[in-house]
């Protein structure tokens, strides 16, 4: 049976999980949008609590009434194709290769590392204080299905992070492909905000302080981590 009442009780409460970030922090649960995510899903083995498509789509799902599920959808353009999926937090981050988020206050951000993350075939993110949520409708979007392939972690310590810490400052510490030969064996990537930065203790506490040499001052956060994890891939491979 399609639904075609906006009053329905599923569809009122995606649309407070696409909208509410309080809401998704007391459910611990998340809502995907689109054919190709949920196919990313559907290939990392996530199982969907709810699966919604537009009536008369052909999709997999419980059928909606087109207009009335574009009405819930955080998209402007609508959707086709939605589901509601349960939030996985591993207990610890995970080496070899880990890269850690503070500050980063942009969910595009955190999601466009996330599908960096994947590129370059990092063991984990870890999200620190003030890093937005891995979870929210625009970082699971801008990370184009990588949120479902890349374990996740919260920390406050620094002593939580696996192998030997770099934190990634500009202008400061030495240059990151000085560090090819170090011995490396598991690390974790510091990267904070591009405004503020990693707060001063965090550096002092990190094994290394390396920058990326450009010509301008800095890069933005997803960026830098992108440059990095290509570097640092490619040191592990010499």
């Amino acid at each position: 049976m399609t639904i075609t009442s906006p009053h329905n009780e599923k569809l009122k409460q995606i649309r407070k999980l696409s909208r509410r970030r309080r809401q998704r922090a007391q459910l611990q649960r998340f809502v995907a949008e689109g054919e190709d995510l949920l196919a990313a899903a559907d290939a990392a083995g996530w199982v969907a609590l709810e699966r919604y498509c537009a009536s008369g789509s052909g999709l997999e799902g419980a059928e909606v009434e087109p207009k009335l599920l574009d009405s819930v959808s955080g998209l402007g353009s609508g959707t086709r194709a939605l589901a509601v999926y349960e939030e996985r937090w591993e207990p610890a981050p995970r080496g070899p290769i880990c890269v850690y988020l503070h500050g980063i206050h942009d969910p595009g951000n955190v999601g466009a590392v996330l599908r960096s993350a994947q590129a370059f075939g990092a063991s984990s993110v870890a999200l620190g204080p003030g890093s937005a949520d891995p979870y929210g409708p625009k970082a699971v979007r801008a990370s184009m299905g990588a949120v479902f392939a890349v374990p996740l972690a919260r920390t406050t310590e620094i002593g939580e992070l696996p192998g030997a810490r770099i934190a990634l400052v500009a202008d400061s510490g030495v240059p990151l492909q000085e560090l090819h030969g170090a011995g490396l064996e598991q690390i974790t990537l510091l990267v904070g905000g591009e405004r503020e930065g990693l707060p001063d203790e965090l550096v002092a506490g990190a094994d290394h302080v390396a920058a990326i040499p450009i010509r301008t001052h800095s890069l933005n956060a997803a960026m830098a981590a992108t440059v990095a994890l290509y570097e640092v891939t490619r040191m592990a491979r010499e």
